[in-house]
């Protein structure tokens, strides 16, 4: 599938206005104090963006990031700006037109921003161990909308867990369906290049990333995708396919379920851009000032991560009172466009 997916992103699409469906088309709602960042990149590198959603996270400066499948360097360029002179973005990505582009304009965008921290590469997400990289030398690994394209899933997530540091985190965007993809969808190759065969049935995902050593994957957002031309919405059928963002920690000691400590967090409201609540996934979205019961689990995705010096932190591991309640293994995603705000999990 690696040709397939170079033809149909290198020549079949030129622009975001050739795409048949909504998948790789990020119509989430983006925050105000990201769109001075997009207004300071390339018009010819937005235009061949091909993403499904935000996969800016919080509480970057400094850090040394990894875009996997970064195409034209929108993210990067991005995330550039959001890890400062300090910090390292690097892309990846196999796609030789797209590269392109976004080494064109690597010199224009350094005199932008006023320094230079971006370099790309040509390689494949499924070869990482292959390229030019440290292990444990990540902080933050990305993606939007191409772990699906790629043919070797379990490779991408074992090759991302090498290359995270302690407590870094993988955070990306990608199109999952509500069951297994028959085969009819899974070779088309209109479908595969359109991000909708290629994808994962969102149970499997969680099977590969507890596998690869991502124990208790986060949701952060999701949305229903449309598959706006009639012959391949014929062709799908009654398959359902959704755009989600989900976040991955590289941490010791997670748990397999969320189980109750009796701990909790307060939020500081210091980390950029979240003066009023932090979210760190669907279900948790902290108020500033707030004592916030936590599982096990969550207590360590903050308190051994980038994000420790932003909370005050209540209770051990010295005392078990068992699962939270509600916390169910249903399919985790909305099925409505305008969904109801979801109760806290855990």
């Amino acid at each position: 599938m690696h040709e397939v997916v170079q033809d149909y992103y290198g020549k079949q699409l030129q622009s975001t206005a050739d795409l048949k469906t909504t998948a790789c088309c990020d119509i989430s709602s983006l925050p105000e104090w990201l769109k001075p960042l997009l207004g300071r990149i390339h018009p010819e590198v937005l235009s061949r963006y091909y993403g499904c959603g935000l996969v800016c996270p919080s509480l970057l400066e400094g850090c040394r990031v990894l875009d996997l499948g970064c195409g034209s360097g929108r993210d990067v360029y991005a995330l550039a700006q959001l890890v400062g002179p300090t910090g390292e973005v690097v892309g990846v990505d196999m796609t030789n037109e797209q590269l392109a582009v976004a080494q064109a304009h690597q010199g224009w965008h350094t005199e932008t921003f006023g320094y230079g921290n971006v370099r790309f590469i040509k390689g494949y997400i499924e070869k990482l161990d292959e390229l030019d990289l440290e292990p444990g030398s990540f902080d933050v690994i990305v993606s939007n909308c191409v772990v699906n394209l790629s043919p070797e899933k379990a490779a991408v997530l074992a090759g991302v867990e090498r290359l995270l540091k302690p407590g870094g985190e993988f955070y990306f965007s990608d199109v999952y369906a509500d069951r297994r993809v028959p085969e009819a969808v899974r070779n088309d190759t209109v479908l595969y290049g359109e991000c909708l065969g290629g994808a994962l049935y969102w149970n499997d995902f969680l099977r590969l990333a507890n596998a690869a050593g991502f124990v208790d994957p986060r949701l952060v957002e999701d949305r229903p995708l449309e598959v706006t031309d009639s012959a391949l919405a014929a062709q799908t059928g009654n398959l359902r396919f959704f755009s989600a963002t989900y976040r991955l920690f590289k941490l010791d000691g997670l748990e397999s379920a969320c189980e109750d400590y009796g701990q909790a967090v307060i939020y500081k409201g210091t980390i950029p851009n979240n003066p009023h609540r932090f979210t760190l996934d669907k279900h948790h979205a902290i108020e500033t000032g707030r004592v916030f019961p936590v599982c096990g689990n969550t207590w360590r995705m903050l308190h051994d991560t980038r994000f420790a010096n932003h909370f005050t932190f209540i209770g051990d591991f010295s005392h078990h009172f068992g699962l939270f309640e509600g916390c169910g293994s249903v399919m985790p995603f909305d099925t409505a466009t305008n969904s109801a705000e979801a109760s806290p999990c855990c």
